[in-house]
């Protein structure tokens, strides 16, 4: 039996060594799409679905890497005030991906996050639901399987080109708009939340 046939993705730990998504028939989102449990969906469902889980989540946190923490063209400028955005509308922790370099001996886990042992970070923190953006797709993708094999954190990829398939919600060609987009999803689910419940 084809394993790749039966595949769906699960929240992990999944086990120690993973199997990449791609080769387990973990088709990228076309433009319009997000992937959301490896499944296509319109956007709008996977930016929905992102919201809702960082509201839902008991410690949300995000991991901006070096594409929106330093500002290297108006771009980033833009989706670093997003961010901040998005952080405040849930609320949700940031720790920054500032480099790629392996930080030895010692990783301080409560102010970084090392993307060749993020496993570390999710656990000293107990981040269960987390989000990447900014993160170059070549460290987001070993960071992400990482996160997948070997934690119970839910993950969200925000991704400049097309997607990546390793998280389980990923929406692609980011824009700070994007980024804003999920921010004001977020404030109104909070809005129609606090609504049912003054009329309970």
């Amino acid at each position: 039996m084809d394993k790749r046939a039966s595949y769906k993705m699960v929240v992990g730990p999944e086990a120690f060594l993973p199997p990449a998504a791609a080769p387990m028939g973990i088709v990228g989102p076309d433009k319009g799409e997000g992937l959301v449990m490896g499944e296509r969906v319109p956007e709008q469902q996977a930016i929905e679905e992102a919201a809702r889980r960082l509201l839902n989540a008991r410690n949300p946190t995000i991991f901006p890497g070096p594409l929106v923490l330093w500002k290297w063209n108006e771009a980033a400028s833009r989706e670093a005030k997003a961010v901040k955005n998005l952080a405040a509308a849930i609320p949700a922790k940031l720790i920054p991906m500032a480099d790629y370099r392996p930080k030895y001996p010692k990783i301080l886990a409560d102010r970084e996050i090392n993307p060749n042992h993020p496993n570390l970070t999710i656990w000293h923190n107990k981040i269960d639901v987390c989000l990447f953006v900014g993160v170059h797709c070549h460290q987001s993708n070993i960071a992400l399987k990482i996160i997948r094999g070997g934690t119970d954190c839910f993950t969200i990829a925000l991704c400049t080109f097309l997607g990546d398939d390793e998280a389980h919600i990923t929406i692609r060609d980011l824009t700070a708009d994007t980024i804003q987009r999920i921010a004001d999803t977020a404030t109104r689910l909070k809005l129609s939340a606090g609504k049912k419940k003054g009329r309970g």
